[in-house]
Order: structure tokens, then C-alpha cells, then sequence
């Protein structure tokens, strides 16, 4: 009996299922269990986010200009290209496709080392200006102190400029040049040293005379109104989740973003919280990402025939090798960083070398269309992940 039913059983069917169906069904629930309990873990942070974003709604608008919204849109396009390119390689996996499989998992394997290498850009430039985690943060503050404020105002300063690139006139119609130019005033004018008087507001915009459009009627009880309706309209910190305005932006009747020294005592003790919430949850996020680049490297290497086998070892090695390399590169780390390339660079040749003397005793392609069960519990665990950066990316680069 056994016998008979080890000859009927496919080999990729566990003894304890019935049929491949069953399997995979069951494979996929369990799936879907899992990635609950991921957006859970995740849920926490967002939580986080929200409370301290509704209370400190100025620090969230000041610290966010330092971070590069050209690079993390750069990001999502690279993440939703390699969700594309899964779901594609799940499509030919169905389909039997098994070369067209393994070109889309590995460019789907590109595209995970991309968003690695830009957030290790993004990542070293904030540690360079003292933006990073814990007490290594330059407005980290202690009793009410910061512990350094020549650091803080140069992270200050860089916070707002860098809001100038790239974003633009951030301030309310003040230049850059202009701001440059206070520290060169001797070089403009005479009268230097003498006080200037701040800049009124601007006022709101009249409706055209004989203009067919009507003014909105007025708001409900409970609604905040518009800085057209309502130049000067209190918010309250919960309202600016709703809203987008803080109350330095409401003063100023328009997209201000606050500098350092406008914040409120209780705003500036916060102001690292920011950073703190950002490298948690991106770093949180990158683990997974690093965590999905490997699991899409064993179906590669499962889903690829001989050739394939021999190879994904060699250029994952050289792969990793070349990525310490870059990080060595940005930080200038010691000389541990050359033994730790050479260590890859050797496991590259020795694997190299070992998959060439058992060329011959690599199986065959793992998935067929009867199955390719991993290749989709993959690709839905991968989907979760640029699902998750596509809500970071908005709430972390794009407030305003």
C-alpha cells in the first residue's frame, strides 16, 4: 500500500496533504496569517507616528525637509517595478516560462538591491550631519539641554536649507540667496548690524470684482475653516492631522516651514523623536527587504536549471562583497571592511569553483506549472513590503 502510494505521490506534495490544491491553499493561508501579524508590527509604529505627528505637529514639518524627497520617490518607483516584475515571474511561473522566471526574479533581485543602495545614501547623509539615532542626534536634549548647540544649529541650518533644494521657496517667499545673503550682509548694505522689521503677512487674495464664483458658504459647527475664509484661524495640534496646517503655518497664512528657533520649548525637546520614528520605521522596513531579496534568491535558485545553480552563489557573493564595498566607500570604515571583501570575494571563487566540479549534479528547474506554490508565497510577502513603503514615503517625505 505504501509502495502504491509513494508511486501515485508527487514529489513536491507533503505526506500530510491530499492533493497539490490542499497544499497550497493551506501554504497560502498560512501565508496571509503571517503578513497579519507583519502589518500588526507595523500598525504599532504607524500608531506612533500619528500621536506624536497630531501633538508635535511644527517638529514634524521642520525635521522632514531633511529628508531627500527626490530619492524616496526614486525609491517607490524602483519598489513598485520589482512588485511588477514578481507578479510577472509568478505569472510565467504558472506558465511553465522557466527562463522568463528567472530573468524577472532576478531583476526583481535588482531592484531590492537599488532600494538598498539609495537608503544607504540617504542613511549616511543623515549620520554625517548628526541626524542620527538616540543621543547621536544633534537635538537629542537632556534634562531640557542639548548637548551640544553648536551641533544642533548647524543640523538646524542644514534641515532648512537642504528643505530649499529641494523643495523650493519653503519660506514664505524668502529666497535662499537671501538667507546666504545675512551672513554676507557688508557685502550689500551699509546698514547691516541695524535690526530688520519682520515682513507683515500676506494677506489673503480678494475675490475678483464680477467674478461668477461665489465665496464657500460657511462652514458647519465643528469644521476648521480655510485661510481664505479665515486668515487667522486657530489649530488646535489634533486638527493639523486633519488639516495639513500647524499654527506656525497658520500664522503666516500659508506653506511656512518653521525653522529651529520658531519651535515651541516642548517642540524643540521633540524634534529628534522625528528622526527617531523615521530610522525605525525605514530600518524596520529594510530589514525586510533584506529578508525578501534572499528568500527571491533560493527560488532563483531553485527555479533555475545547472547553469543558473552555479551561478547565483558567485554573484550573490560578489554582490554582498560590492555592496560593503559602497558602504565602506561612504563612511570610510576601518580596515576591517577589506578583510570582510575579501572574505566574499574567496567564498565567491570557492563556491564558483564547487559548483563547477558538481555542474552535473544539479537537478532541474524546482517549479513547473503543477507547482509553484513558493514562488507566489514569495511574491505576496514581497508585495507586503512595497505595500508598507508606499505609506512611509507620503507620511515621512511628504508632509506639508
Amino acid at each position: 500500500m505504501s509502495d502504491a502510494h509513494g508511486h501515485d505521490h508527487p514529489p513536491h506534495l507533503a505526506h500530510h496533504f491530499e492533493t497539490p490544491e490542499q497544499q497550497m491553499e493551506s501554504g497560502k493561508l498560512g501565508m496571509w496569517v503571517f503578513l497579519a501579524t507583519e502589518i500588526l508590527m507595523f500598525g504599532g509604529l504607524f500608531c506612533a507616528y500619528a500621536v506624536y505627528r497630531g501633538n508635535h505637529p511644527e517638529v514634524f514639518l521642520f525635521a522632514h525637509q531633511a529628508l531627500d524627497t527626490n530619492w524616496g520617490a526614486i525609491n517607490t518607483a524602483v519598489l513598485l517595478a520589482s512588485s511588477f516584475t514578481m507578479a510577472w515571474g509568478v505569472r510565467a511561473a504558472q506558465l511553465g516560462q522557466t527562463r522568463l522566471l528567472v530573468a524577472l526574479l532576478s531583476l526583481t533581485l535588482l531592484g531590492g538591491g537599488g532600494f538598498m543602495v539609495i537608503k544607504t545614501i540617504e542613511y549616511e547623509s543623515k549620520y554625517e550631519k548628526s541626524l542620527w539615532v538616540g543621543g547621536l542626534n544633534a537635538f537629542y536634549q537632556s534634562g531640557g539641554q542639548l548637548a551640544d548647540a553648536d551641533k544642533a544649529k548647524k543640523a538646524a541650518d542644514y534641515v532648512s536649507h537642504h528643505g530649499y533644494d529641494h523643495g523650493g521657496d519653503k519660506h514664505g517667499g524668502e529666497s535662499h540667496a537671501g538667507k546666504d545673503g545675512d551672513h554676507h550682509g557688508d557685502q550689500h548694505t551699509e546698514h547691516h548690524d541695524e535690526p530688520q522689521p519682520e515682513p507683515a503677512p500676506v494677506a489673503a487674495a480678494p475675490v475678483v470684482a464680477g467674478s461668477q464664483i461665489n465665496r464657500p458658504a460657511d462652514p458647519e459647527s465643528g469644521l476648521v475653516t480655510d485661510l481664505v475664509v479665515n486668515p487667522t484661524p486657530s489649530v488646535a495640534r489634533a486638527q493639523s492631522m486633519f488639516t495639513g496646517v500647524g499654527e506656525i503655518q497658520a500664522k503666516h497664512q500659508g506653506s511656512h516651514y518653521p525653522e529651529f528657533n520658531e519651535l515651541a520649548p516642548d517642540d524643540t525637546q521633540a524634534t529628534h523623536i522625528f528622526f527617531q520614528i523615521y530610522f525605525m520605521m525605514t530600518g524596520l522596513h529594510g530589514v525586510h527587504v533584506l529578508i525578501g531579496m534572499g528568500l527571491i534568491g533560493w527560488i532563483t535558485w531553485a527555479a533555475g536549471g545547472p547553469i543558473t545553480k552555479a551561478a547565483v552563489g558567485p554573484i550573490a557573493s560578489l554582490g554582498l562583497g560590492g555592496y560593503l564595498l559602497f558602504v565602506g566607500f561612504l563612511v570610510a570604515f576601518p580596515g576591517w571592511l577589506i578583510a570582510s571583501i575579501a572574505v566574499c570575494g574567496v567564498a565567491a571563487v570557492a563556491s564558483g569553483v564547487l559548483n563547477v566540479l558538481r555542474l552535473k549534479g544539479f537537478a532541474g528547474p524546482a517549479f513547473s506549472p503543477d507547482y509553484y506554490t513558493p514562488v507566489d508565497l514569495v511574491g505576496l510577502y514581497w508585495h507586503l513590503v512595497d505595500l508598507i513603503w508606499i505609506f512611509l514615503f507620503p507620511l515621512l517625505y511628504l508632509i506639508h
